[in-house]
């Protein structure tokens, strides 16, 4: 299998100028705003506002969104998030409630879902997270559900009831390659990841698992491949790779912007692993398009 090593050509600056390929046009559609008022409406949080995702506009004028459970202030520091660190409110327990009926209200075909760390919860949020899926299935049967969730401090137990609520897709990030990882994770586990898809697919084994993998912070391209390697030795069947934007100057520095052709390159190797899907760019993100991503993983219905 070919390996690339690319040099770092390309100092980072405070606020360095965006390659032609990573500029998205500003939202603020009508039906973007639509969306953003029926959130509001709801007290339900995205995390395509949370995180700054450079796809907002596309998605949200698609009717499409990524749900953020559980608030918006997460008990982590990951040092390339933009989500607010700190104490967490206490759970809403109608939270679930709401979200299930706008997914109806929006006739979603395919909803992601997905939370702050809850490390002061006993179950990290687990319980929430299988209501939510279990209430959305009910009320828009037709729907797909696919969560991204933390790692649960690596409990078995939280993970077995997410999966028992049956989603179509179980995605965990584990975001960076293991020579950076504790540097941009303080508070994660590069093998406790590994670990999770492991548990998901001795859980659930006909439940398609999925990892991202941002680019950009220090690593190199040969150890993005090696994470790649990993992800697919614990049998991860989708892929995402996008380029990291740095929030703000208190987080953790860019290192390069990758090429459209490098991010090619990745999704070759990646297809070639045997991922089922690879979504690989600039401006992916975990979520995006994460309905085709499902369909090509080709795995029984639930």
């Amino acid at each position: 299998m070919t390996e690339a090593k690319i040099p770092n050509t390309q100092p980072d600056e405070s606020r360095p100028r965006l390659p032609d390929w990573l500029k998205v046009r500003m939202p603020g559609g009508p039906r973007y705003i639509e969306l953003q008022n029926l959130m509001r409406s709801k007290n339900l949080h995205t995390v395509c506002e949370e995180a700054h995702c450079p796809n907002i506009g596309e998605c949200w004028e698609r009717g499409t969104a990524t749900f953020m459970i559980l608030g918006d202030i997460c008990t982590r520091a990951c040092r390339y998030c933009a989500v607010t660190t700190g104490k967490p409110f206490q759970v809403d327990p109608l939270e679930p409630i709401r979200l299930a009926q706008t997914a109806k209200d929006m006739q979603l075909e395919y909803c992601v879902i997905t939370s702050v760390n809850r490390d002061d919860l006993e179950d990290g949020g687990a319980s929430i997270f299988a209501e939510c899926i279990e209430r959305v299935h009910k009320a828009l049967p037709s729907c797909k559900v696919e969560v991204l969730i933390p790692d649960f401090m690596g409990l078995v137990e939280p993970l077995a009831t997410v999966l028992t609520a049956e989603p179509d897709v179980l995605n965990h990030n584990i975001e960076s390659t293991r020579t950076i990882f504790r540097l941009v994770r303080p508070k994660g586990n590069y093998d406790q990841s590994l670990e999770l898809m492991v548990n998901s697919k001795r859980l659930a084994p006909s439940i398609p698992t999925k990892s991202g993998i941002i680019v950009g912070m220090g690593e190199d391209i040969s150890e993005v491949i090696e994470t790649m390697r990993d992800l697919r030795a614990v049998d991860c069947d989708l892929l995402t790779i996008g380029q990291y934007l740095r929030p703000s100057q208190q987080h953790i520095r860019m290192d390069r912007f990758y090429t459209p052709a490098e991010f090619e390159f990745l999704r070759g190797e990646g297809v070639s692993m045997g991922f089922k899907h690879v979504a690989s760019g600039p401006l992916v993100r975990s979520s995006y398009h994460a309905d085709e991503q499902h369909r090509s993983a080709t795995l029984q219905p639930r």
